[in-house]
């Protein structure tokens, strides 16, 4: 490669910048916006209003903090330029890949870990090639590299999961017994002193963490800022609490400009500090390659300038601050990655997001048993004060708004002092902690003393936990393994390997893009179902009953689906139907959800109504349950290679299967249009089926007896048939329910089965 091409990789380095941009700040922007997004403290435009102007302003001091990229984890002067350029393409498309994969599934992660660790496998592969390349040993690997950043960033990484977790959670803890859930009420009394501290963690974040790459900030200040903490924070208390107490006078609620200056503070945090993650290697690209072009030898020129300090142009980091704005307004994976987290913290959440898995129940069993053990030797009068006091029933929702908040604004500006708090003495100590880890934690640890976690909630909410910790560690791993796998591509496949791995990491965004897409997709059907405000009989009565129209109709194109893959013996097909039982058994659950919510309801006006919902409720999951039978059955028979279906058998049961779209066809018609004249069709459809399946009954009898079908085949025959007709019965029985309430007519009376 020629020095030309060489300034078309520095040019692609700035295009990746970009895309890195973009995919970086959807991820991160949950550091900053979700304790405000989660206590829908003022509308979402002023909250990212109040973010960018933060981020504009973070920006301006992001220049002291590209050495990173340049120095921080290997030894400049021992690479030409073109193994430098070779290490900054692996980083940027492994870093676009790794950040776009976490995106699509919601996951926040670190950007910090991400680009330290494509750093340091683009380096280390191209440290191993160089050695091997001049016969010498890997031994010689310790002077290439500098090892100590990587094993920095993994103890903060635990350093950030352990703090943060259990300071957010005192923290909270003793908030919520000085104000209670109704800290309204208390506010008066408290809220000046404990905002005054909450602003002077936060304020001083600013000074410490936000403004630590300022150029203004001359080492002597940054010095007399350490040396005098406790004179700052003093002085910021004091005025805090006055400004507060005087606000409270003209009673107003002193948390949201806390929770507003702290998500200013953590928006100008991340651009001050994170920026490097996403335009560091670019930026260091650039200067290597014109430090080359002023060289005799440019393809050979030892790239000891990127050891000094190098000035950041200005007018990149507006573009870069820009960029970062825009994508933080538009972004949907923004949104997806803050709703993760959102979900986990949730004060009443229903709709859980994640499945309980092994461990999660290890560690629930284990909370309870030592709750229990210290609850038999604390003195009564102390315990029942504390349930007084945190007696979440006096926790109030935003009524005034369908979409309830995550939390409350107590809750909200925990989050904001403790993990400004942490950070910032952690930054003073020269301690590597991680602020999405912090920020985090800290959410998790305040839910949990909130009492979000609670016995119906906390298998699955730890399991989210889990998995979320897991990412992290999963990127340090995925990040160093693909860049330096990448690095070895372009080491040897020059021009040729850059335009492979262009092509291929497209080919892996745009399959991500799908996957977002369909999951976005799935995610609006689901939203349908959440029913928030339950104020009115009918309104109740007319939305379960749409909520259930929707649910039969994904269970009929299902059903339509597995019959069909199973008789062309299509596993692909099958395969795919059966993801969607655990989407269609959460529907259940969610529709169930609604129905007691709305039976709390009924019961004060109508005592029958709410005996039809319990009796829908059993209906519901038994169609679930047929549901998921059929699919598990005829994926099991197919996965398992055993012999596929008879001729005949396929042509009875297409028969059956046409029955039973009718069955469901005509329940979801008559569910959404309130048709109960549809109610006598589809009697007569479970009759037909009843008739039909009576005469199947005897001819599957005779292939048992000529050992024509066998014994799995006959099984699969027997439950596909013994499903649809419970299928029918039990949407007979909803049917019924339906008409009687629509139109007061008596049919066929309940029973019990």
């Amino acid at each position: 490669m020629g020095a030309d091409l060489f300034l078309i990789a520095v040019v692609v380095l700035f295009v990746f910048a970009i895309f890195d941009l973009i995919v970086g700040v959807s991820n991160d922007a949950v550091n900053f916006l979700n304790s405000s997004l989660g206590s829908r403290v003022a509308p979402r435009y002023v909250i990212l209003i109040i973010a960018s102007l933060g981020i504009m302003v973070g920006v301006s001091f992001s220049s002291g903090m590209m050495e990173v990229a340049r120095k921080g984890i290997f030894h400049p002067h021992l690479f030409n330029m073109p193994e430098l350029i070779t290490i900054f393409l692996a980083v940027m498309i492994a870093d676009i890949i790794l950040l776009d994969l976490f995106n699509t599934y919601g996951l926040p992660t670190s950007t910090t870990v991400s680009i330290v660790f494509e750093l340091l496998g683009g380096a280390v592969a191209i440290s191993v090639l160089k050695i091997l390349q001049k016969d010498g040993s890997l031994a010689l690997l310790s002077q290439y590299i500098n090892t100590s950043k990587a094993m920095l960033i993994i103890f903060g990484i635990l350093l950030s999961v352990l703090i943060a977790f259990i300071f957010g959670a005192i923290v909270q803890f003793l908030s919520r017994l000085l104000f209670t859930f109704d800290y309204l009420k208390r506010m008066k009394h408290f809220g000046a002193l404990w905002g005054g501290m909450a602003l002077s963690f936060i304020t001083y974040f600013i000074l410490v963490k936000g403004a630590k790459g300022a150029t203004f900030i001359t080492p002597e200040t940054a010095e007399w800022i350490k040396t005098n903490t406790f004179l700052i924070l003093t002085s910021i208390f004091a005025v805090s609490a006055a400004l507060l107490q005087i606000a409270l006078f003209f009673k107003l609620n002193i948390f949201k400009p806390i929770i507003l200056i702290g998500t200013f503070a953590l928006a100008m945090a991340f651009a001050a500090n994170d920026l490097v993650n996403f335009i560091g290697v670019p930026m260091a690209g650039f200067h290597a390659y014109d430090a080359a072009m002023a060289t005799d030898f440019p393809l050979t020129a030892a790239m000891g300038v990127l050891g000094k300090k190098v000035p950041t142009e200005s007018y990149m980091l507006l573009i870069a601050g820009v960029i970062m704005v825009i994508t933080l307004w538009v972004s949907k994976k923004a949104r997806t990655v803050s709703e993760i987290e959102l979900s986990l913290g949730e004060q009443s959440g229903e709709d859980e997001k994640f499945e309980s898995i092994f461990i999660s129940r290890i560690v629930v069993r284990m909370a309870i048993r030592f709750f229990n053990f210290v609850k038999r030797f604390t003195p009564s009068i102390l315990s029942d004060w504390i349930a007084k006091r945190l007696d979440t029933t006096q926790y109030k929702a935003n009524t005034d708004s369908d979409q309830r908040p995550s939390f409350d604004l107590l809750r909200a500006s925990v989050n904001m002092m403790v993990a400004s708090a942490i950070i910032s003495y952690a930054t003073s100590q020269k301690l590597p902690l991680s602020t999405t880890y912090v920020t985090f934690m800290v959410s998790m640890g305040t839910s949990f003393a909130d009492l979000a976690w609670g016995r119906e909630s906390a298998v699955y909410r730890i399991t989210g936990v889990l998995t979320v910790i897991g990412g992290w560690f999963m990127t340090g791993l995925l990040a160093f393994t693909i860049s330096s796998l990448i690095a070895v591509v372009i080491f040897y496949g020059k021009g040729f390997g850059v335009i492979g791995l262009l092509a291929l990491a497209g080919m892996i965004i745009w399959k991500n893009h799908s996957k977002y897409k369909k999951r976005s997709k799935d995610k609006e059907l689901d939203q349908i179902f959440n029913l928030k405000k339950v104020t009115d009989v009918a309104d109740t009565l007319t939305t379960t009953f749409e909520h259930m129209s929707l649910f039969v109709y994904e269970i009929r194109i299902s059903l339509d689906a597995t019959l069909d893959a199973l008789f062309n013996q299509n596993e692909y097909l099958l395969k795919a139907e059966k993801k969607k039982i655990k989407r269609i058994q959460r529907w259940t659950n969610i529709i169930i959800a609604n129905i007691f919510k709305s039976m709390r309801l009924l019961q004060q006006e109508d005592a029958t109504l709410s005996f039809k919902y319990g009796q829908t409720i059993r209906r519901l999951q038994k169609l679930a349950d047929g549901h998921r039978d059929i699919v598990l059955r005829s994926y099991t028979h197919l996965s398992n290679h055993h012999k596929g279906l008879l001729n005949e058998q396929i042509k009875e049961l297409q028969k059956v299967r046409q029955i039973l779209h009718d069955i469901l066809l005509n329940t979801e018609l008559a569910l959404s249009n309130k048709d109960v004249d549809k109610f006598k069709i589809v009697i007569d459809k479970d009759l037909k089926l009843i008739k039909f399946a009576e005469k199947l009954n005897q001819i599957q009898a005779g292939r048992i007896k000529t050992e024509e079908s066998k014994t799995r085949l006959s099984i699969l025959f027997y439950s596909i048939m013994g499903n649809a007709m419970m299928l029918s019965k039990q949407n007979l029985k909803m049917m019924e329910i339906f008409s009687k309430t629509f139109s007061g007519k008596e049919s066929i009376d309940f029973d019990m089965d």
